[in-house]
């Protein structure tokens, strides 16, 4: 009996030793840094700085914890589960928008981007989502803002600068220039390089990213907007193509009088032309004095003709 259970305890000990042999290493892709932490504590150098681990087979305890961390650029998808967020313009208009962040962990500043938030990715979302909203609603054809924070009042209460209209002309307004949401369209460039400034100069590193860009994937008008949208284009087309009948039904119209203009033009040249045979011929026969005798036998086959004329009408 004392064999069989020292048999066991050595089976036991033997698959514990190869449970343990299979929890002793850590294996890190290219891309990725890990770090390990003993019961929730986060293994340090002599700096109190993170020991991250870089790509290849690395020792561990069985009991040691890897969190391995994506060094490479990321993309979060603001839109959130709802399919796209919604922003109110300077107009008043609510836009909805589709938008992506694109990020990477700072390797200097991984204890803030692993320890210094609960749900970091969360907070990203809803930070940029809140300047996101703030630069749509400040958004102007010429914007002389300078960046704040992104809590703050809409425009600080000031007015435009007279720079600004004087660009756009005495009478400008958003309005005018076909509102917010075509400005924005627009001018989509520039808001995104407002919102990668405002990143890295007053964000910064600030949570353990660098943030690359925020790109504005696509921007939708409200759907009364969008109707609307949609009848102004079918009008727009409407109107064109009436335009275009009409202006070809004109140069038919030309084309038509043209014609009618060289057609008259060779008559006049034809009776002008039998004008001077005549009249050449008369001064032929007033030169060699026999144009009276002419005359005198026209009028009296003329009188003939008239005669004759009249008697078969007559006779009916």
């Amino acid at each position: 009996m004392l064999s069989t259970f020292v048999t066991g305890l050595s089976a036991g000990v033997a698959l514990y030793l190869l449970y343990a042999l299979t929890r002793s290493y850590a294996r890190v892709d290219e891309g990725f840094v890990a770090v390990l932490t003993t019961f929730g504590a986060a293994e340090r150098d002599a700096d109190n700085k993170l020991v991250a681990r870089k790509a290849g087979l690395h020792f561990k305890w069985p009991w040691q914890h890897v969190i391995l961390v994506n060094m490479k650029e990321q993309n979060l998808d603001l839109a959130g589960e709802d399919g796209g967020r919604t922003a109110m313009a300077e107009d008043g208009t609510v836009l909805r928008f589709d938008s992506i962040l694109r990020y990477e962990p700072v390797p200097t500043a991984l204890n803030e981007f692993l320890f210094g938030l609960r749900t970091p990715l969360e907070h990203i979302t809803g930070l940029f989502t809140c300047l996101l909203r703030n630069e749509i609603a400040n958004f102007r054809p010429t914007s002389r803002r300078e960046h704040g924070r992104v809590d703050e009042a809409p425009h600080s209460g000031k007015e435009p600068l007279l720079s600004d209209i004087t660009e756009l002309g005495p009478n400008a307004d958003i309005s005018a220039q076909g509102g917010s949401f075509a400005l924005i369209r627009k001018e989509r460039g520039r808001l995104n390089k407002s919102l990668e400034e405002f990143a890295r100069q007053q964000v910064g590193e600030r949570y353990g990213v660098r943030f690359n860009a925020v790109d504005l994937i696509d921007i939708l008008p409200p759907d009364e907007l969008d109707a609307a949208l949609n009848a102004v284009m079918q009008a727009q087309t409407e109107a064109d193509a009436q335009f275009f009948r009409a202006e070809g039904e004109c140069q038919q119209r030309i084309l038509a009088a043209r014609k009618g203009v060289a057609i008259a033009r060779t008559r006049a040249e034809a009776i002008e032309k039998e004008i001077d045979v005549l009249g050449a011929s008369l001064a032929k026969l007033e030169e060699d004095k026999t144009l009276d005798a002419y005359v005198e036998r026209r009028r009296d086959e003329v009188l003939s003709e008239s005669r004759t004329t009249f008697m078969k009408e007559g006779s009916r």
